[in-house]
């Protein structure tokens, strides 16, 4: 039997955002949540699982190793194909992403028969406002890049999306083999090659709240070097 939704969160020491994700997702929307935790070591399993223990619609997949953003974003979406779910939507733990943009994911995915809905912070202005000069400016330059690089549009690096898993196949999301950040670049730029429908719709995304960012100097360098080697020596 299939089931509906789940919202699949990576979680690596994000002790603090984890009942603010169960309260504004689970409790008020009543949508299930998928913590793939990264060995996180501030307390962050302990409430996730006390959170199942009082909720069945709190879900969890707990590593014993650092594997990475993008592995923990391929395992969450092999989880829900597997235990049948038709949508998941994809988010980050540090309340950058609004929960409240869930519903309106949701309906532009049947609203434009899509396989794919993605966030983008490069259709209004604005989008980045509250966000530090240097980090605004890496991302537009990454934005750019990207563009370039892989010929496409897309802000293929946001992780705030939403997958018709009804109409992906299994093995086109296996073909994104990274297992960092760059793993979202690479996977949607599979599926934009494939022809699945992707529709953008526009975010704000707020700086994080608390907790630390994971990204590092050494990701944005290899994010450069994965795209060399992404436009030449890609599968397709």
């Amino acid at each position: 039997m299939s089931k509906k939704i789940i919202i699949i969160i990576p979680t690596l020491n994000e002790n603090d955002n984890v009942i603010y994700l169960y309260n504004t997702i689970v409790k008020k929307q009543k949508i299930p949540i998928l913590f793939v935790d990264d060995n996180s070591i501030d307390g962050t399993r302990d409430k996730i699982f006390e959170l199942s223990k009082k909720n069945k619609m709190v879900k969890f997949i707990f590593r014993e190793k650092r594997y990475g953003i993008g592995s923990a974003h391929r395992e969450g979406i092999n989880w829900a194909l597997k235990k049948n779910y038709n949508t998941c939507i994809t988010m980050d733990a540090d309340r950058t992403h609004n929960p409240l943009e869930i519903k309106n994911l949701l309906k532009k995915l049947k609203k434009n028969k899509a396989d794919i809905i993605i966030t983008s912070r490069f259709i209004n202005k604005g989008s980045l406002e509250d966000w530090p000069v240097l980090r605004k400016f890496i991302t537009k330059i990454r934005f750019y890049l990207v563009k370039l690089i892989l010929n496409t549009d897309l802000d293929s690096s946001g992780g705030f999306r939403c997958y018709n898993l009804k109409t992906i196949r299994k093995q086109d999301f296996q073909l994104a083999e990274n297992n960092g950040y760059f793993f979202l670049i690479e996977s949607l730029f599979y599926l934009e090659k494939l022809k699945y429908k992707i529709v953008e719709v526009p975010t704000k995304l707020k700086f994080r709240v608390s907790g630390q960012s994971k990204m590092r100097f050494i990701d944005i360098l290899s994010s450069l070097t994965n795209l060399f080697k992404l436009s030449i020596f890609n599968k397709l």
